[in-house]
């Protein structure tokens, strides 16, 4: 198996006390620009540029999940890294999201890897908006957190895609060629 073993730094960027007017505009001022991210939570905002590995692994998950769901007959609408907000509290673009069975305003799944800086603190941002279901990919280990009344739980394992090996998803969503990842994935499955 070939593992991603080059980690470049990404650029991670945080301001307390920005208004949701001056975050849309920042917003407006990056876009079209691929690999740039950008968040906000109660006046944070935080601007994170992508490494080509974030992308290899961001990739990777996409096509593995995608194929596993389709081969399970699973309905879902991939809807990919686009923001999902809520005017005034939060915005976040995921790297991979997905909504089941059918498309709707927040996705009921959100994947993001993490390479340099996040994970779980980004969680209070995915709860304002009420997604059911969010992964962390960090370190070839896929976490798993489901929101209940309460907020997030860590779960060991999805809820919403029943029977996906997380282990191997994320030990192939590390390496660097796409076919290799889905041939040693699917040997696994």
């Amino acid at each position: 198996m070939m593992q991603l073993l080059d980690r470049p730094s990404e650029q991670r960027f945080v301001q307390t006390g920005v208004s949701w007017a001056s975050f849309k505009a920042i917003q407006s001022g990056f876009a079209g620009f691929p690999g740039v991210r950008l968040f906000y939570y109660e006046g944070e905002l935080e601007i994170l540029s992508t490494s080509p590995d974030h992308e290899i692994v961001k990739g990777n998950i996409g096509y593995l999940l995608e194929d596993f769901m389709l081969n399970q007959g699973l309905e879902f609408v991939a809807t990919g890294s686009f923001s999902q907000e809520r005017e005034a509290i939060a915005a976040v673009q995921a790297d991979e999201s997905y909504c089941f069975p059918a498309k709707k305003t927040i996705p009921d799944l959100a994947i993001e890897v993490v390479i340099t800086s996040g994970g779980p603190d980004k969680l209070r941002r995915y709860a304002a908006l009420g997604v059911r279901e969010v992964w962390f990919w960090e370190n070839q280990t896929i976490q798993v957190y489901c929101l209940e009344q309460d907020g997030y739980q860590l779960a060991t394992q999805s809820q919403l895609v029943i029977g996906l090996n997380l282990q191997r998803l994320a030990q192939c969503a590390a390496i660097e060629s796409r076919p290799q990842a889905v041939r040693e994935f699917r040997q696994a499955s």
